[in-house]
């Protein structure tokens, strides 16, 4: 494996890790309550213009996604866009490049 796909890899693991220790800890003191999750991303104009920037962030590597996995047919690159969604962008956007940057046999 190439030292660029092992630095793609180690930050997907870290963009996994690294947030989710904060989702645990915020469930752990209010409940799994995901409208208060919610509502917490938008207390502020920051806040909220930073999950805002995300979201469209995550749309745009989807949209990137889908085009380039119906060129490449690079199937498991779509396991980005579950990653993208379900654990965060700093999870699904070096997944996928990990994903992307393999070697083609």
């Amino acid at each position: 494996m190439s030292p660029l796909r092992m630095i793609y890899l180690a930050l997907a693991v870290w963009g996994t890790v690294h947030p989710m220790a904060h989702y645990v800890t915020w469930f752990g003191a209010n409940g799994f309550d995901l409208r208060g999750m919610v509502a917490a991303w938008n207390v502020n104009a920051a806040s909220s213009g930073l999950a805002w920037d995300l979201t469209i962030s995550a749309i745009a590597l989807t949209v990137f996604v889908l085009a380039e996995v119906s060129v490449r047919r690079n199937w498991i690159a779509l396991v980005a866009i579950p990653a993208t969604f379900g654990l965060g962008l700093s999870c699904g956007l070096p997944l996928y490049l990990f994903l992307r940057s393999r070697p083609v046999v």
